[in-house]
């Protein structure tokens, strides 16, 4: 990247330039170094399967391709998020969505005080209904008021959310609930979920409807959620979605986040990411596998 200055600015580095010269002292070439930081979601479970709190940075070890990487920052399970919630808005959901609206705002109820909170819809095209705020009611009310109509445009709203995401600092996660496969993106699901991939923030995807039915779509779902550290559910009844709300609740209170900075990559090959926790034996981690340096 080129950088202009103005010509006081150019006169000021010949000047500097010359006097090295004169002194015989090297003048250290200027540059300018992108540092990017690769963070990784974690849930650490005990034997029993229960989520485990409080643990510090020094629990965590973690390695990049095999090689043991030094954690930069540490956010515990109680450090505040930013949760996106990101509902299909099409015609086929007027079946499913008082279910959804009821297990959507019983989770923002649940989430911390501290937490922010964004509700997005979705059918043809994405809209925000409600920006990142601290404030229930609104976002509720944001839920509440969802209207439905239109074709499904998935993929496409899943990266543009995960963009947005990805500005804000601290722990962060996506919860996009689905009853149709996609029709309308621009964006196929191979570019789509790599975008999202990239960007890292962990998904949690719920199908249900008609969505059930593409076991392609399913497989994408799958596939996105559990390489970004999430999770991904099939709610074959209406009944389902408030115990998957409620689990996804559970998870987001219990997650933890950690960063590092990302090795000198020579290509855009996958890069594992493998996390130990160190403490009881039999405690079992969820995070993210890999991610994609360019």
């Amino acid at each position: 990247m080129i950088k202009r200055i103005g010509v006081i600015g150019l006169i000021g580095v010949l000047a500097a330039a010359f006097c090295a010269a004169q002194m015989g002292t090297p003048v250290p070439p200027a540059f300018r170094s992108d540092v990017r930081l690769v963070e990784v979601y974690a849930t650490v479970f005990d034997q029993r399967g229960r989520p485990v709190t409080g643990l510090t940075r020094e629990n965590f070890e973690v390695a990049d391709n095999g090689e043991p990487q030094p954690i930069l920052s540490f956010e515990s399970s109680d450090s505040e998020l930013s949760c996106a919630i990101l509902l299909d808005t099409t015609g086929s959901m007027i079946p499913a969505l008082p279910a959804v609206k009821n297990a959507v705002t019983r989770l923002i109820g649940e989430l911390g005080e501290n937490d922010w909170i964004a509700v997005y819809g979705f059918s043809a095209s994405l809209r925000l209904l409600q920006d990142f705020t601290r404030d229930k009611s609104a976002a509720k009310r944001a839920v509440l008021g969802i209207r439905t109509g239109g074709s499904t445009a998935l993929f496409d709203a899943v990266a543009q959310v995960a963009l947005d995401l990805s500005r804000r600092k601290g722990k962060k996660a996506i919860i996009a609930f689905t009853d149709g496969d996609d029709n309308s993106s621009y964006l196929n699901a191979t570019v789509a979920l790599a975008r999202v991939r990239k960007v890292g923030v962990p998904l949690y995807t719920v199908a249900e409807g008609e969505a059930l039915r593409s076991q392609s779509l399913l497989q994408q779902l799958v596939d996105i959620s559990k390489r970004t550290g999430g999770l991904s559910y099939a709610a074959k009844k209406s009944r389902d979605v408030e115990d998957i709300f409620q689990g996804i609740s559970r998870d987001l209170n219990h997650t933890y986040m950690l960063a590092y900075t990302a090795p000198q990559a020579n290509n855009d090959k996958w890069r594992s990411i493998h996390l130990i926790v160190k403490g009881p034996k039999g405690y079992k981690v969820r995070a993210k596998e890999g991610y994609e340096p360019n």
